[in-house]
């Protein structure tokens, strides 16, 4: 029968040593927390830890969306970039201009972004790779929206966008850098539908792609907002605010995405988490860009009530479709239409798997997109 440990076992003393040394912790421990109870208010108003200068949320001067070297550029190294402004319906349109290294001249592309975009979003993310496959690249804030001019503020206007893309046509022409006979166009989402018809009318235009694209049809206005009835009430309201606008000056807003508020222009979560961090006015995020939560009601009329398909029956110049199932107006509408392009040059590439955001700001679907896109663009301007 085994026999209890003595005093003098090894195990009894490291039992003992382990004992004593857990009491010492617990005397200390109450200890310490009675020091907290009775210093309580007065450790309550103990100065914050020092927040150091450089990460300080103040702003250090005026905005800016960089500190642009000489006030109007950034050289990279593989390529700069220019802070540039250009007219359109009269107004400023401020963009950046991405320019390989080099002489050139080089193929140009100007980029639309999905709806409601600042230059920041989406369309730097292609721009800042496309320019190191070797093309001049403009991204830029349409008028009424960011850095450009144009009252009201964040109004999506068809008509608009579409003149602020021939406006880009014309700007990169007339640059010395650029090959004036190798201008092409790139739409990414809701951008889809004014590339397409800006190129169908501007025969200086070599070539059109879009990408992940919001193809405005009654079939996806429903889509989103339920019923054909909601969409022709939600069009009928952005009617009235447009009248109440040319009448008497008063601008309508609604957000462009909200989980709580059911005007907004677009409710999915997946949409919202997306967008509503660029909504930030911090120092930190002015390289983000000025986007806002809120878009004109009377915007709905240009979006709900838009048929790409009848700008797609006149579009003549070669063109590119990128899209997923997954990708804005699911696996249907995108198939069906691309039958309806009149172009005899006309190419598919479908990324599966692939959701609408990961088109936006996922670094690989977008390494993905880009070789397409080089190519297609590279392939119809020889």
């Amino acid at each position: 029968m085994p026999t209890a440990p003595s005093n003098e076992h090894p195990d009894f003393q490291a039992d003992s040593t382990t004992r004593t040394r857990q009491r010492k912790q617990r005397r200390r421990f109450l200890t310490s927390a009675a020091a907290v109870a009775l210093a309580g208010p007065a450790m309550a108003q103990s100065p914050a830890p020092a927040v150091p200068a450089h990460l300080a949320g103040t702003p250090g001067g005026a905005f800016s969306t960089q500190p642009w070297d000489g006030g109007t550029r950034v050289d990279t190294g593989p390529y700069t970039v220019e802070r540039v402004t250009f007219k359109s319906g009269g107004l400023d349109v401020v963009g950046n201009l991405f320019l390989p290294a080099g002489k050139g001249p080089w193929p140009a592309v100007a980029v639309m972004g999905p709806v409601a975009f600042v230059k920041e979003q989406a369309p730097l993310q292609y721009a800042s790779r496309l320019v190191r496959e070797g093309f001049a690249v403009l991204i830029f804030d349409p008028r009424y929206h960011g850095e450009s001019a144009g009252e009201p503020r964040r109004w999506e206007s068809r008509q608009a966008k579409v003149e602020d893309l021939r406006a880009a046509v014309s700007f990169l022409a007339g640059r010395a850098q650029i090959d004036s006979g190798r201008l092409n166009l790139l739409g990414v989402c809701q951008g889809i539908n004014w590339v397409v018809e800006a190129a169908a009318d501007d025969p200086r235009v070599s070539s059109v792609s879009i990408v992940a694209g919001h193809y405005l049809m009654p079939e996806t206005a429903a889509l989103y907002l339920g019923s054909p009835e909601n969409v022709a009430l939600r069009i009928s309201r952005a009617q009235e605010s447009r009248a109440a606008f040319l009448r008497n000056g008063q601008v309508d807003y609604i957000p462009i995405v909200s989980l709580t508020d059911r005007d907004a222009l677009l409710v999915p979560k997946p949409i919202h988490d997306f967008y509503y961090r660029w909504a930030d006015r911090g120092p930190f995020a002015a390289h983000t860009g000025l986007w806002e939560n809120r878009i004109t009601r009377m915007s709905e009329a240009d979006i709900w009530g838009h048929r790409i398909d009848e700008q797609l029956r006149r579009l003549k110049q070669p063109v590119l479709m990128v899209h997923s199932d997954r990708a804005a107006t699911g696996p249907l509408i995108p198939r069906r239409l691309f039958d309806e392009i009149a172009s005899k040059n006309k190419q598919a590439v479908w990324l599966d798997g692939r959701n609408q955001i990961q088109f936006y700001q996922d670094p690989m679907t977008i390494d993905m997109v880009v070789p397409h896109l080089a190519r297609f663009f590279g392939r119809v301007a020889a």
